[in-house]
């Protein structure tokens, strides 16, 4: 059986983000035991052209809202880039969580040839399945990876174990 655009989609946008949720735990916790302000890590970056770990935050849960509306034309919440603690970053992550998580299946059928086009002065075009693919996804991660090279290089200990969660079989 092929596998879905659902299943290519929600469960794995779902599973970064609680990742990125767990990752931004150990970042205050880090910044807990070693008496650092928690805004160091929000506003940690890795370059001064990139944006700091709350903007790769905001993008990645926007890229997984923005990803199910392109697909299925389902409304999404939206959420104001405000968020300046931990907290209200590990809450921005728990509410793209939830609006995933009421996606249902049906409503991604035919999604793989729907006509998607996004981007902002240059719009770009593409089936369903390559947007899903080759766009959607590997933005997500980009920004996912981002949180959690900033983390890294503020001295948070995690690792690669970290960045790919647990692994439970289906």
């Amino acid at each position: 059986m092929p596998i879905s655009m659902y299943q290519a989609s929600v469960p794995v946008l779902t599973r970064g983000l609680a990742i990125l949720s767990t990752l931004i735990d150990k970042g205050a916790a880090h910044a807990a035991e070693h008496k650092l302000d928690p805004a160091s890590l929000v506003n940690g970056r890795l370059a001064p052209d990139m944006l700091p770990l709350s903007g790769q935050v905001q993008r990645a849960s926007d890229t997984a809202k923005f990803a199910v509306v392109r697909l299925t034309g389902e409304p999404a919440p939206s959420f104001a880039d405000e968020e300046t603690t931990l907290d209200q970053l590990r809450e921005r992550c728990a509410r793209t969580i939830s609006f995933l998580e009421k996606v249902r299946p049906d409503v991604f059928e035919g999604s793989e040839a729907r006509t998607i086009s996004f981007g902002g002065d240059t719009k770009l075009t593409a089936p369903g399945d390559a947007y899903l693919l080759s766009f959607a996804l590997p933005n997500f991660f980009f920004h996912v990876t981002t949180a959690y090279d900033i983390l890294r290089h503020m001295g948070v200990a995690i690792g690669k174990r970290d960045y790919l969660g647990r692994f439970d079989r289906a």
